[in-house]
């Protein structure tokens, strides 16, 4: 059997493991990342991207922000549409922060010809099939490439591959506890060929359900609609789609969202999720493999981000020192932010979406939505966890 060696092994090529890599090789700790997919279809995979100021920042301050600076777009708001009136929420005022519109899969691009260009080891289409060892100080991933076995032989394994990949199985499951949350709603998922509707995300309550818009670029938008979790793609031809969106975007004022020809289309399903602890001898879990929000907040990638922050300083500190005092506390670290991250996510979900037909808790959640868009303590709380909490460890501890 083939055996490669490396001092971190790394699962998964999304966001979280590119800038895990990343950011190690900026300390000159060596890293094999492997993942199941081909590069192209990691690539191309189109997913929402919006960016906490500190996740731009750190991809600017190691290099690889030029590319998103140009294309992204800086949002210094959002507007809660309700009862027909928009009303913006704003973030510059409120928080002295942004956020940064920019693509998932355009983040796993710019990390991905990073680490190439620096001679990085990705190993693309790898499925790893066991972490073996993680109680030792000699952990190992086996996995397959065109069928043959291979062994990658590390001090560390960081396991950034989602939800159904193999890392978080190789905690014991009596030492795993999960808490999870399925919600009776699915977001019917759009991308759009079609004149800018908004400068700036529109989140809408209506009695139909919720609906966003997420402008892509001046001519791509992103647009979601609160659906049945049992509907299928193909239960909403064309005619229907921009029926209800009209609906569900409609104001007093009368304006009219742009139609266009539409790209993709898919029912994207709804649920909370957090494994604990996120780590279990020398493995460390990061982003889906440990935790799961509804997309309402926005937090997914953001959480893969800062969870691999903290884990790559605790690395440095490991391989630097021989200190595992950070390591040690890499669950407690993380999860205080996941958790608060959940809440937030729980909170925008349910105060956007019909939970069936109940008069009652729609005229609470206008009544919510009225005192955010009234109040300016109510604003800045949700502005400041919208554009990100602060990091829980100071800056100079994080930045690798």
């Amino acid at each position: 059997m083939p055996r490669l060696d490396t001092q971190v092994g790394i699962v998964g090529a999304g966001p979280a493991g590119l800038m895990l890599s990343h950011l190690l090789a900026r300390e000159g700790i060596d890293s094999v990342v492997l993942d199941a997919r081909a590069r192209e279809t990691i690539e191309n995979t189109v997913r929402a991207g919006v960016l906490e100021d500190h996740v731009a920042q750190l991809l600017r301050d190691t290099g690889v922000g030029e590319r998103m600076d140009r294309e992204g777009a800086t949002h210094h708001g959002i507007e809660l549409r309700f009862a027909g009136r928009g009303h913006r929420i704003d973030f510059g005022e409120l928080t002295g922060r942004t956020i940064t519109l920019y693509g998932q899969n355009q983040v796993v691009k710019d990390l991905n010809a990073a680490r190439v260009a620096a001679g990085g080891r990705i190993v693309w289409e790898a499925e790893v099939l066991e972490v073996a060892g993680a109680e030792t100080d000699t952990p190992r991933l086996r996995f397959s490439v065109d069928g043959a076995a291979e062994e990658l032989a590390c001090d560390v394994v960081a396991g950034c591959d989602g939800y159904w990949g193999p890392s978080r199985q190789a905690i014991p499951a009596e030492r795993r506890r999960e808490f999870e949350r399925h919600y009776p709603f699915a977001w019917f998922g759009l991308l759009v060929e079609a004149p800018r509707y908004s400068h700036e995300l529109i989140y809408a309550l209506h009695e139909r359900g919720f609906a966003l818009v997420s402008t892509r670029s001046p001519e791509i938008q992103r647009l979601y609609f609160q659906c049945d979790p049992a509907d299928s793609a193909d239960d909403w031809p064309e005619d229907r789609i921009w029926d209800e969106l009209r609906a569900r975007l409609s104001t007093t004022d009368g304006g009219t969202l742009p139609e266009g020809r539409i790209l993709e289309k898919a029912v994207l399903g709804m649920r909370s999720f957090v494994c604990e602890p996120m780590q279990h001898g020398r493995l460390y879990l990061a982003g889906d493999a440990a935790h799961i929000v509804p997309p309402t907040g926005a937090k997914g990638m953001n959480l893969a981000i800062a969870d691999v922050r903290v884990l790559a300083r605790g690395l440095v500190e490991l391989f630097g020192s021989g200190s595992t005092t950070l390591l040690d506390g890499y669950t407690d670290i993380c999860l205080r932010r996941v958790w608060k991250a959940q809440r937030f996510s729980w909170w925008m979900t349910s105060m956007l979406h019909r939970f069936g037909d109940d008069p009652f808790q729609l005229a609470l959640q206008h009544a919510e939505l009225d005192y955010i868009a009234g109040s300016r303590a109510a604003a800045t709380a949700l502005a400041e966890n919208y554009v990100g909490l602060p990091l829980e460890l100071p800056a100079a501890e994080l930045r690798a």
